[in-house]
């Protein structure tokens, strides 16, 4: 279960990454508010991961998904570079996250 808490914390953390995006600074009321609760949620379902988690893992995952997520969404969203370079990049965080996911030991 604590792995599916971590990639549940993941979705609200590109959920508040991109309303960051939408706040404009934290000057548009509703992206503000949805940032903010996203926020909060991701950061609990962390915690309920980490519970049974090494935390440098679990941390690593959590980011790694929210990094991969958010910068898809640039691309598609945003207009940001998709450059081969840069997708290739994003790819090495995907292998990085797997790899994590496939080498933890259940202690």
């Amino acid at each position: 279960m604590s792995w599916i808490w971590i990639f549940i914390a993941s979705l609200f953390e590109i959920s508040w990454a991109v309303g960051l995006k939408y706040s404009q600074g934290f000057t548009q009321l509703k992206a503000t508010i949805f940032t903010i609760i996203t926020m909060i949620l991701s950061y609990v379902f962390l915690s309920l991961g980490v519970k049974n988690l090494p935390i440098g893992t679990a941390y690593a995952v959590w980011t790694g998904i929210g990094a991969v997520g958010t910068a898809i969404y640039g691309i598609i969203f945003f207009n940001e570079p998709k450059d081969l370079i840069r997708v290739f990049f994003i790819f090495l965080i995907v292998v990085g996250i797997i790899g994590l996911r496939l080498t933890y030991k259940a202690g």
